[in-house]
């Protein structure tokens, strides 16, 4: 069975791949879609590794955002698929390379056990500035706390290096700076750019879709249609 790995962003939660897995799975692709805040880079990593090796054959492994980042230290990946994602090098960090916009960064509230939140209100905008507003409002309300120092991880080992990969720059993006996306793509096997923001899963599923369709060609996908139960 063809699988795939759902690797989501700070903040972000396995439900946020809602319509990409349901469509995914209708078609009999095997999708595994890990929780991470774990608390730090590594554990997460672990919670992906853990996943790609319980499946029976090497999966395409999606990471958007510091999903990437998780990504890039996780082995036996069949492709890696870097959605508006940090790709990281020897030494690097999410933090260190940094790019997060100043609407994002306005959004974030700082919470006295040292984690950080969005606020609601000012979350949509860089989140999800290109969805419709009904889909825009269930992916904010489903936003959670990030505990500290997951961005300041540094990961041990590089995937990329070593296996095919594809970048997409989201050219709207109003969280992640499409020129610092254009930047890390180019250690990439491939780059593709849309015309999205940064969180295409939520407002064009279809487009992720079509990716893996395309990258695996022996999966037989549809695109997803409506809105989330």
């Amino acid at each position: 069975m063809t699988a795939v790995v759902l690797v989501h962003g700070l903040y972000h939660r396995p439900e946020h791949f809602t319509l990409v897995a349901r469509c995914l799975r209708s078609k009999g692709i095997e999708v595994v879609v890990p929780e991470l805040h774990r608390g730090s880079l590594t554990a997460d990593t672990a919670a992906v590794q853990a996943a790609v090796d319980g499946l029976r054959q090497p999966p395409l492994v999606l990471g958007h955002s510091y999903g990437g980042s998780v990504i890039t230290g996780v082995r036996g990946a069949r492709h890696l698929v870097y959605l508006a994602a940090f790709v990281l090098d020897a030494g690097e960090s999410a933090a260190a390379w940094g790019g997060s916009s100043r609407q994002f960064q306005d959004a974030v509230v700082q919470e006295p056990d040292g984690s950080t939140s969005l606020r609601p209100e000012r979350a949509a905008g860089p989140l999800y500035g290109d969805c419709p507003e009904p889909l825009a409002a269930w992916a904010v309300g489903l936003l959670r706390a990030q505990a500290p120092g997951c961005g300041r991880g540094v990961p041990e080992y590089h995937s990329w290096q070593r296996t095919p990969s594809t970048y997409v720059v989201c050219a709207l993006d109003r969280a992640v700076a499409p020129d610092v996306q254009r930047t890390m793509a180019s250690r990439c096997t491939e780059v593709r750019e849309w015309r999205t923001g940064h969180s295409p899963f939520v407002g064009r599923p279809e487009l992720i879709v079509g990716l893996v369709r395309e990258l695996l060609p022996d999966a037989r996908v549809a695109p997803p249609g409506g809105a989330p139960a």
